[in-house]
């Protein structure tokens, strides 16, 4: 609709951002009429008229077999446009329209914002199956007229009010038609249904329906008094009304076809079991994370008798087993304790990374050696996070430990680059053209380099069995580990991820 209405008309944005709330609110003025709607806008040279958005109903036939946005139709050709666009007023006149031998009843209602006509909704309703129309048909199409009216004099849709119809209630969900007075007019059988499971016992006709939920509403102390007034559908509001049986969704929508409030339409759907669900998706959702914490602490009990334990034994090589040991569980455990924090199974992990680096930086004395992060993880699937948070302290660890002697000053660089790139960019594409789903990670360090003749892929450092075991088995991705450009030691970690969402 954007670039239809820029195109060919003379709209401004405000008058634009009019016609995307109608839109986003004429799905009931549709399901209300049993007709089909297009919005017709003038072209700037007022010669034409451009189709800008259509929307069929769910609740009857629809009188268009084809797509209707688009098209272009000179002034003159559909009296009825013309004569709405020029007078202002909704326009009926006309015998139905034949449509592959299907009667169609073609109305017209101008869409007025600040007293101005910025194009025709087309109301287009099949008439192929008209037949006498019942109580609740009847009540749809009273209260279709009265939108239809608010239209056409500005009043509707209402300025602010921004609703997400994909949430809200629709027409065949549960209608209640009110007075002036707040009172109950008609109410349709879903409605009734939904009060029901509130906990009503009797008919809602005849009622006052802000009353009537406000009692059915479980309250300490005196009735919700602001629960009652929206019930009554003094002004346009949505809300949910639980019971200890149900929960329903209640939208009021003010009447004021000719400018003072006639009565009010309130739309209803029966949430009960969504909400249930989704308490129970919390639940878990509650559960998971404090598995995740137990584990986390569980870990740490691990690490601290790790310590304990070091302390205890006299060979040099033993401590420094048990202190590898230590920050291998410590790095899983910084991953379960993020996780413990999340709403889901993913991770932000530039933050993990950055505590693996303070973690492991504790190995260099007074620090002799600085450790950095550049560039971006992402965020990652906690199947991923968890081996990668134990091979970068590997890494970091093997970095530290072999690259620089004892006193020795020097620099450990982690550089993520997540895939942006079109798949397919070849050897020859840069580090910061990774394709899509790719997650490249280097590690550089300015140490002393590689020993002569250092092979990564048969070295016996338990450490580095490790990191080709968890990037190579668990990861499915790439290690290697080559000479850096300009002294030094890098290793590169190619893993696929699930790409950015």
């Amino acid at each position: 609709m954007n670039d239809l209405v820029r195109q060919h008309s003379a709209l401004d944005e405000s008058d634009l951002e009019w016609l995307h709330l109608l839109v986003s609110e004429w799905q009931l003025l549709s399901d209300l009429s049993f007709a089909d709607l297009v919005l017709w806008v003038p072209t700037r040279d007022g010669a034409h008229y451009v189709s800008v958005a259509q929307m069929r109903p769910n609740t009857g036939p629809t009188s268009y077999q084809d797509d209707m946005v688009g098209h272009l139709v000179p002034r003159g050709r559909r009296p009825l446009l013309d004569a709405a666009l020029d007078e202002g007023r909704i326009v009926r006149e006309g015998d139905p329209e034949w449509r592959e031998e299907v009667p169609v009843r073609v109305e017209s209602i101008p869409v007025r914002r600040e007293g101005r006509v910025l194009g025709v909704i087309a109301r287009n309703t099949n008439l192929l199956t008209v037949r006498t129309p019942s109580r609740l048909e009847l009540t749809y199409l009273q209260s279709a007229s009265d939108l239809a009216q608010m239209i056409a004099a500005g009043s509707f849709p209402f300025p602010g009010e921004q609703t997400d119809m994909d949430a809200s209630p629709r027409v065949g969900d549960g209608l209640i038609r009110l007075d002036a007075d707040g009172v109950v007019q008609y109410a349709s059988p879903n409605a009734l249904s939904a009060y029901h499971r509130l906990g009503l016992a009797s008919d809602l006709v005849g009622q006052h329906l802000g009353q009537t939920t406000g009692e059915l509403a479980p309250v300490r102390g005196p009735v919700d008094e602001a629960l009652v007034k929206l019930a009554s559908g003094y002004a346009p509001r949505q809300t949910e009304v639980e019971s200890g049986a149900g929960v329903i969704q209640l939208r009021a929508i003010p009447l004021k076809p000719k400018g003072d409030r006639i009565g009010s339409l309130v739309l209803l759907r029966d949430v009960t079991e969504l909400r249930r669900r989704e308490r129970e998706l919390m639940t878990k959702d509650a559960t998971i994370r404090e598995i995740h914490h137990r584990v986390k602490n569980n870990l740490q009990t691990v690490a601290a008798l790790l310590r304990l334990q070091s302390r205890r034994i006299d060979s040099a090589h033993g401590r420094e087993a048990l202190n590898e040991a230590v920050r291998r569980v410590g790095s899983i455990a910084i991953v379960h304790e993020t996780l413990s924090q999340n709403l889901d199974e993913r991770v932000e992990f530039d933050e993990i990374a950055d505590r693996v680096l303070a973690m492991v930086g504790e190995l260099s004395p007074a620090g002799a050696v600085t450790c950095r992060r550049s560039g971006g993880f992402g965020i990652l699937d906690a199947d991923v996070a968890t081996p990668l948070a134990m091979v970068l302290t590997e890494v970091l660890q093997n970095a530290l430990e072999h690259a620089f002697g004892p006193g020795e000053r020097g620099r450990v660089e982690v550089k993520a680059v997540r895939g942006e790139a079109p798949a397919g960019a070849g050897r020859g594409a840069r580090e910061e053209e990774q394709p899509e789903g790719r997650l490249l990670i280097t590690v550089q360090d300015d140490g002393r380099g590689l020993p002569e003749g250092f092979d990564p892929k048969r070295a016996g450092n338990l450490g580095l069995q490790i990191v080709r075991t968890l990037v190579e088995g668990e990861l499915g991705g790439g290690f290697d580990m080559l000479p850096a450009p300009g002294g030094g030691t890098r290793v590169v970690l190619d893993i696929p991820v699930a790409a950015r969402t």
